[in-house]
């Protein structure tokens, strides 16, 4: 457990994560968009549940691929996996297929094939929403209507596809491997982390700090990465410029460089004393013209935004709730992954007896079946109602009211309900 490139790794990861999580505009859409009684035990549950995955993964498959090297089912055998291949992720399937077999490479398949659309999903709709609101409406079409937003937040999700699918395949060719890309994530992206918590917890942030102190971090980043690499190596290459130490002086940099910089815009440009009326005055689209074609009622449409105006307060009230719940699990949980758990057995020097190893997988085992049954099972207990109010109007043809206020009332429903086409 005392391994210097494992800490590395472990500072370059958490530089990484930090700007994935608190610059992904999908995790800010789904927790505005959800009840705050149900967005803060759904992430923490989903965080739990998540880390059992690259947890039990890593350990369970990644000690096979080494044990099974010198296996003749192994893919690579009578030679061991050259870099390239661990860099590239291929120590999982490889291990599976000398496990399982056929079975194994069709298993890895699947679940890779699952893990990239779910979280390429979030980049589109996070991508689409900042082009079509924060650019499209704001710079260019402020009156834009709801249909034509619609129209656009479609047409970015199929250029910005198109975009990521050339330059992935420029990556390939290029020879940039995912783990390449992983370490670098930190560099590019971790500059923001700062200006962007600070937009959303302090007033006197102004808008140049915010604006300006990501790029420069980014740019002082890439400058740290490079002359580290070029220190080191004596050469810029895929090879030198991916390793451990100028990943980690670019990652680094990156997170910390904002430190100076936002104080620094902040004197010279004078502190915002901004009152978060702005954010509690965003309009929403103007959709009418959408819930016409869709056949909804306008007027009931409205009693629900004048239902959910009057719940105001006791949102608030639920919010700071809320707030002070999350603060403390995310102090428990930070001290207990990242301080509790892994320091003392690497300040120890600790080696992992039989006994102990068996613990470890036995507790990652138990824990993988508990994320199945906290994503996979429990949400349908939960929704167990809405599901067969679901089933019950679609086998007998009715739908239920727009919901203001207590239970839906079903009623009848037949073709004529079609809203006609003008």
């Amino acid at each position: 457990m005392r391994s210097k490139g494992g800490v590395t790794f472990f500072v370059i990861n958490i530089v990484g994560n930090f700007g994935t999580v608190f610059l992904d505009n999908g995790y800010y859409n789904k927790a505005i968009a959800a009840h705050p009684v149900h967005a803060l035990p759904g992430y923490i549950i989903g965080g739990l549940a998540w880390f059992a995955i690259p947890w039990l993964t890593a350990t369970t498959l990644g000690l096979s691929a080494l044990a099974l090297e010198s296996n003749p089912r192994f893919p690579t055998y009578p030679e061991r996996m050259s870099e390239a291949d661990v860099s590239a992720g291929l120590a999982l399937p490889y291990a599976a297929v000398a496990l399982l077999g056929k079975g194994g490479a069709i298993a890895t398949l699947l679940m890779v094939f699952l893990a990239v659309t779910s979280s390429f999903n979030s980049e589109l709709v996070a991508t689409s929403s900042i082009f079509t609101y924060d650019i499209y409406r704001t710079y260019f079409r402020p009156n834009a209507s709801g249909k034509s937003l619609i129209w656009m937040s479609h047409a970015c999700m199929v250029v910005y596809a198109l975009i990521i699918c050339c330059i992935s395949v420029g990556l390939w060719y290029n020879g940039i491997s995912m783990g390449y890309l992983y370490l670098l994530m930190g560099v590019l992206i971790s500059a923001a982390v700062l200006p962007a918590t600070l937009t959303l917890i302090w007033r006197g942030q102004n808008r140049w700090a915010a604006t300006l102190s990501p790029i420069l971090g980014a740019a002082c980043a890439i400058s740290a990465w490079l002359a580290t690499a070029s220190k080191t190596c004596g050469k810029l290459d895929v090879t030198c410029t991916g390793s451990n130490d100028p990943m980690l002086a670019g990652n680094l940099t990156a997170l910390l460089s904002p430190v100076i910089f936002i104080p620094i815009f902040c004197l010279i440009f004078g502190f915002d004393k901004y009152d978060w009326q702005s954010m509690m005055d965003i309009r929403k689209a103007d959709d009418h013209d959408v819930i016409k074609e869709s056949g909804l009622d306008e007027e009931a449409q409205r009693q629900v935004a004048v239902a959910q105006q009057a719940d105001f307060e006791e949102e608030q009230r639920k919010l700071e709730k809320a707030f002070k719940i999350a603060s403390t699990m995310t102090i428990i949980l930070t001290l207990s992954f990242l301080v509790l758990w892994p320091m003392p057995m690497y300040g120890s020097r600790y080696v992992f007896s039989k006994p102990f190893f068996t613990g470890w997988v036995s507790v990652g085992i138990i824990w993988i079946f508990l994320s199945l049954f906290a994503v996979g099972i429990y949400p349908l207990w939960e929704s167990r109602a809405t599901i067969a109010r679901v089933c019950t109007s679609l086998v007998k043809g009715r739908r239920p009211n727009t919901i203001v206020q207590g239970e839906a009332v079903m009623e009848e429903s037949s073709g004529r309900a079609t809203p006609e086409k003008e």
